[in-house]
């Protein structure tokens, strides 16, 4: 067991999460319950599995958690399409979002590798 917030991936997932809910401020209130709520969750879980993967016992589960953040970066770089393409982001915005989500996705990768060549 070890503390999430010495994983220098969790830093990043973290902020991560805070310029999609910045982004997401300015999102049509019609799509509060859509797609807002969707980037939220999905950003979020980010650094939730990071989190309570570190909480759990051993590297296997850590693995396992790590790679469900994982498949929740790679929805979010769906969902930030999604808002482009809907014209519900600026290209800009999404650009510069996107680039952090391929950071976290590539640390992630590298822990992942990492914990396998262990086991």
């Amino acid at each position: 067991m070890q503390d999430f917030k010495n994983l220098k991936v969790w830093e990043r997932a973290h902020r991560l999460t805070l310029s999609v809910y910045q982004t997401t401020r300015c999102f049509p209130k019609e799509e509060l319950y859509g797609l807002t709520s969707q980037m939220r969750r999905a950003s979020s879980s980010i650094g939730a599995n990071i989190a309570e993967g570190c909480g759990r016992r051993g590297n296997p589960e850590l693995l396992r958690f790590l790679q469900i953040a994982m498949g929740s970066a790679s929805e979010l770089e769906y969902h930030l399409l999604l808002a482009r393409d809907l014209n519900l982001m600026e290209v800009n915005a999404h650009r510069n979002v996107s680039r952090e989500v391929a950071e976290v996705k590539r640390m992630l990768a590298t822990l992942i590798s990492k914990l396998r060549a262990i086991h």
